[in-house]
């Protein structure tokens, strides 16, 4: 797997995924979504990853879109953009339905696609400093980047419209008052709390985290009964696993559990 904008490695069960673009500020373009997909792929089909941490390099953790490169573009901007959100909408599906916890360590700005991008993963860790916008409408644009289905989802409604409609700056202690981000660090505590957080996730009974999240998720978009018939299949289906056989006998036998992913 070949990647210009992103770095990629897997250890001890995390895939370690860095955005390394600093000098364009991690700016959404087709090459980046490009990358992005790939990673999400990657991800998918690798049975040694059982959880993710996402960092960035630099200053900022993603500008949004790169709109110096849609400038350049010209007439054919439209199509441009259409092509490369193909790519970055189909990695945000990715992230969102493979069964692996997906956290986001989050420093400096995150504005536009950036902060759309940041609310679609399952937890994110910020920085004291950092900063979120939809800046948008300031461009003259509408939301993307699953935005729409993700923010308000996390903040509720009219905070969202605020957000999208006026471009109001989010801190990091107004970001997780509001719900969107999981915890606040200091900013030199950002990458490795992320990365310890994932590690957490990725040394613990895999299956059930993973299909955990997809229950939440599902159970968020279904009615009633359809919720309760998916949590009674997946929970019959982890009682048969190794990880709900050993996690049933650790508890009643008092002792840690041996959990091994399965």
């Amino acid at each position: 797997m070949e990647l210009k904008t992103i770095d990629y490695d897997v250890r001890d069960g995390v895939a370690h995924v860095r955005f390394a673009r600093p000098d364009g500020v991690n700016a959404v373009n087709p090459e980046f979504s490009r990358d992005l997909r790939a990673v999400m792929l990657e991800i998918e089909f690798d049975d040694a990853v059982k959880a993710v941490s996402v960092t960035a390099e630099g200053k900022v953790f993603c500008a949004g879109g790169d709109l110096k490169e849609f400038h350049a573009a010209g007439a054919g901007l439209p199509k441009l953009a259409s092509d490369m959100l193909t790519d970055f909408h189909g990695a945000i599906y990715k992230m969102n339905r493979t069964p692996k916890p997906f956290v986001a360590g989050v420093n400096g700005a995150s504005g536009g696609a950036g902060m759309s991008i940041v609310s679609a993963f399952d937890l994110v860790v910020c920085g004291e400093s950092a900063r979120f916008t939809m800046a948008y409408t300031r461009a003259g644009m509408t939301p993307d980047g699953t935005s729409t289905y993700f923010v308000a989802r996390h903040i509720g409604l009219r905070r969202m419209l605020d957000l999208t409609l006026t471009n109001r700056m989010l801190s990091a202690d107004e970001a997780e008052a509001w719900g969107f981000v999981n915890r606040v660090v200091a900013d030199d505590e950002v990458d490795a709390a992320a990365a310890e957080l994932a590690q957490q996730l990725a040394d613990g009974p895999a299956w059930a985290l993973g299909h955990a999240k997809e229950v939440v998720y599902r159970g968020y978009e279904s009615p009633l009964e359809e919720a309760g018939e998916f949590e009674g299949v997946t929970i019959a289906t982890a009682m048969g696993t190794h990880d709900g056989k050993e996690g049933i006998a650790a508890f009643v036998e008092k002792r840690s559990p041996d959990f091994t992913g399965s």
